[in-house]
């Protein structure tokens, strides 16, 4: 056999493949605007069940009947992305109920923070917000969550994601649960600090309290002693314990600046072993807004238990040439083993190709959210 002859045919077969591809994308134009006019819904789940059932029939074999369902099921999502760009082309892409703003009303807003003075998301709230704002803090994300929600306060501060101890999975699943939007984002170099009431030494320390990503943070250290390590719901609760308890057999792990409200002396600084250490807060409000200017787009939503149903969700970034830059996953309460998914993206509300991705996604996953624009 002539193996150039051979390229030669296959060379032949791909060029009628093309152009009949070309000739099914012209008819679904067609199939577009007569969806335009007639307002009638992209994505017919029934419709490519049976298309895939009778393509498959027509082949010779197990593994064409395969090859033949996934080159179909791309060739019809194909076609499902073109309709979707002609609808918004022609204004049909649905309203995105997010008005855009030029800033944040920041004067005057109430801001609210978990922990307690001296916390981390205390010194974000400064840094975004300015030092005369007007703030409160509560015990629990949650409690963070329902005062924005309920209106007690504007705008939430809130740690999402840490740059060695990874995500705040509490946070992503509030996020899902609550109807609060994301407006934008503030990064907090990280030093953990060893702190403890004047006068302790090393040798008196038994115990050292922090939030669970701080010990972790700062395990390289902490491994050099036998101490016993106590979880606290945030670093700033951790020195005020210490100093409330005026006890020199304990310590916390906490920032330069809660070590001074609480009037505790610095045993040692920078005891994470990352001095690259950071952590990323969001803003939060009840508010469907987004800045003019905002550079990125979050989501979650839900995508069918079955083979492939997450890749055709993620070709829609692909398509309209977005960048994708973060994928989490959270399972989802009472569905054992079905996932919600969260997605950071580049880009605006009001683009075209950001429309026509989330479009996409409307149709095709379950429960698809924004979760803002900042």
């Amino acid at each position: 056999m002539d193996l150039a002859k051979l390229r030669e045919q296959i060379d032949g077969i791909d060029a009628r493949i093309v152009e009949l591809y070309e000739e099914r994308m012209e008819v679904c134009r067609q199939v577009a605007e007569y969806k335009i006019e007639t307002g009638k819904k992209v994505f017919d789940k029934a419709r490519e069940e049976e298309k895939l059932r009778k393509v498959k029939s027509l082949t010779h074999n197990e593994f064409n009947s395969r090859g033949v369902e996934e080159l179909f099921e791309q060739v019809m999502s194909m076609s499902r992305k073109l309709q979707y760009r002609l609808l918004t082309e022609h204004g049909s892409s649905g309203r995105l109920p997010f008005i855009p703003v030029e800033s944040l009303y920041k004067d005057g807003a109430r801001v609210v923070f978990q922990g307690a003075e001296g916390a981390y998301s205390q010194a974000a709230m400064l840094q975004y917000f300015g030092e005369g704002v007007n703030s409160f803090h509560v015990d629990t994300f949650r409690d963070a969550m329902i005062a924005i929600d309920e209106g007690s306060a504007d705008f939430a501060v809130l740690p999402i994601e840490n740059s060695t101890a990874g995500i705040v999975s509490e946070i992503y699943d509030l996020l899902g649960e609550f109807e609060n939007y994301i407006v934008g984002e503030q990064i907090i170099k990280i030093e953990h600090c060893l702190m403890a009431v004047p006068g302790t030494r090393m040798e008196d320390i038994q115990r050292v309290y922090s939030h669970p990503q701080s010990l972790m943070q700062s395990a390289r250290f902490l491994n050099e002693y036998n101490w016993q390590q106590i979880s606290m719901q945030n670093n700033a609760f951790a020195a005020r314990k210490v100093a409330g308890d005026g006890d020199a057999a304990q310590a916390a792990i906490a920032s330069e600046h809660a070590a001074g409200l609480y009037g505790l002396a610095i045993l040692k600084k920078g005891v994470n072993q990352s001095s690259a250490n950071a952590t990323r807060f969001i803003i939060v409000t009840n508010q469907k807004i987004f800045l003019r200017e905002a550079k990125k787009v979050s989501i979650c939503f839900e995508v069918p238990h079955e083979s492939g149903s997450l890749y055709h969700m993620l070709s829609h970034f692909i398509y309209n040439n977005l960048n994708m830059n973060r994928i989490e996953s959270r399972p989802i309460e009472g569905r054992n083993w079905e996932y919600r998914f969260f997605i950071d993206f580049d880009g605006n509300l009001s683009g075209n190709a950001v429309k026509n991705a989330l479009r996409g996604l409307r149709e095709e996953a379950r429960n698809m959210r924004i979760l803002g624009n900042y």
